[in-house]
């Protein structure tokens, strides 16, 4: 057994922001001198120092220094073979796929153009603080198997499968529902629950599923019940149309994937820009989680995500934030929280009766203010329980496995450090309040540049040179 400690200020979340309105800071933990330690990579115990480190006597120490330590980011909607085209210019959802997008994935058929860009997204992933994600592949086992393979090397928790698409593609991408259940079956065998490996069903969107791939998809969850689902809902008008010209049988978007009983616990629809109330509604009561990726949605101009919607107390939904990489332009989950901001501050002057008052909600609209507390509780415990990974990791807690960020609050653009001076005199974070304001300022001011150093599972995997 190997144990360790790490020292330095700590920042993570025991509860949900949006359950606290005006008084958020319930919901967080601080410790501007802590102590955690780590056993074999799984958290041992985690307080302030000077009690921790007593009941610890001779445990080897790190201290990192002048750094804020929060949990390790959760991208829980990500797009391995996209890493390559990230900026492609000019184009909306779908002919951006077709332009793109397809040929791209179209090379990760081959093992070692695959092999170099798993290690190319897991490279970036951990440069930006990304210790967790749930991933897109392609329509090749390939990438799948690669994806599993390098990410067991690195020890990293990786949600991911099979992307299945049978219609609304080139010839030459597409595969057959046979072909997509064989192949997942395998996959499932080989990869889920070996190691920190997670395998998620995956159809890609109802627009590129024929009845059949998605009776495919049912099969395998009946079989597999305690696999992920993973798919995208109701981005782009253009695709929210198409979808019920495919299934006309169906009222909505989701109701293609309830005719086929994939809506439950472990599911998450990427984007749900374009989801109505009822929908919602019906998400929250079956425990389903949506992804929030408002990097992509501005890139591609898909629309504004209803963040103050989603998080309705009476029909709240399960949420998780995700880049989107290639639709995101970034693969930072601190530029995510930037434009996760703006997105909801367009949607709260909507809402506030400036515009229109016959809309004027204010308690919606004030749900969609991304403080600095919803916004890191977003991509750390609550990515985690989006994802119904949270016994797992998402915080501090003792028995969780030790995912975490050293963030350098002034290592974002050259007036940062100017700037967090204002909060702090120049130096650390000495109340909880004063930590989320520089952790605000990491959001809104910063990017992965402030991320100093990324460890998983107690060991550093990442360190700015």
């Amino acid at each position: 057994m190997t144990t360790v400690g790490i020292r330095g200020t700590f920042f993570d979340f025991v509860d949900d922001p949006w359950k606290h309105v005006g008084h958020e800071q319930a919901a967080a933990r601080f410790h501007q001198d802590g102590l955690m330690v780590v056993t074999d990579g799984v958290i041992e115990a985690f307080g302030p120092y000077e009690k921790i480190a007593a009941a610890h006597p001779g445990v080897a120490i790190t201290e990192i220094k002048d750094r804020i330590i929060v949990p390790g980011f959760i991208d829980g909607h990500i797009h391995l073979p996209q890493t390559r085209v990230l900026g492609a210019y000019g184009e909306q959802l779908l002919p951006w796929l077709q332009k793109w997008v397809y040929p791209e994935e179209l090379k990760y058929r081959d093992r070692n153009y695959a092999r170099e860009g798993v290690k190319r997204f897991l490279d970036a992933l951990l440069a930006s603080g990304t210790t967790t994600c749930q991933a897109f592949t392609s329509s090749s086992p390939v990438s799948t198997e690669e994806l599993f393979e390098e990410a067991a090397r690195r020890n990293m928790r990786v949600i991911a499968g099979l992307t299945g698409i049978d219609r609304n593609a080139p010839a030459d991408f597409i595969d057959t529902p046979e072909n997509f259940y064989r192949d997942s079956k395998r996959l499932i065998a080989q990869y889920h629950n070996k190691g920190r490996n997670l395998y998620a069903i995956t159809p890609r969107f109802a627009f590129g599923a024929s009845p059949e791939l998605l009776k495919a998809c049912q099969r395998l969850k009946h079989e597999h019940p305690d696999c992920w689902v993973n798919t995208h809902i109701s981005e782009n008008p253009a695709e929210c149309s198409g979808v019920l010209v495919e299934h006309p049988d169906c009222q909505d978007y989701l109701g293609v994937y309830e005719k086929f009983d994939l809506v439950g616990p472990k599911f998450s629809g990427g984007h749900g820009v374009y989801l109505s109330n009822n929908e919602f509604r019906r998400m929250s009561k079956k425990g389903a989680a949506v992804v929030f990726c408002p990097c992509s949605n501005l890139f591609l101009g898909s629309g504004l995500f209803r963040l103050g919607r989603a998080t309705d107390p009476e029909h709240r939904v399960k949420m998780s934030f995700g880049t989107d990489v290639g639709g995101g332009n970034r693969f930072s989950m601190i530029s995510v929280l930037d434009d996760a901001y703006k997105v909801g501050m367009c949607n709260n002057t909507l809402l506030d009766g400036s515009i229109d008052p016959t809309r004027k909600d204010l308690a919606e609209a004030e749900r969609n203010k991304l403080s600095p507390y919803r916004g890191f509780w977003s991509i750390t415990l609550g990515g985690a329980e989006g994802l119904y990974i949270d016994d797992k990791l998402g915080n501090f807690e003792p028995g969780k496995e030790a995912d975490f960020v050293a963030l350098d609050p002034n290592g974002g653009q050259i007036a940062q450090a100017w700037h967090q001076s204002l909060i702090a005199d120049g130096a650390g974070p000495r109340t909880m309040d004063e930590a989320a304001s520089m952790l605000f300022a990491v959001m809104m001011v910063g990017d992965d540049r402030c991320v100093d150093e990324t460890w998983v599972m107690g060991k550093r995997l990442y360190k700015k040179s």
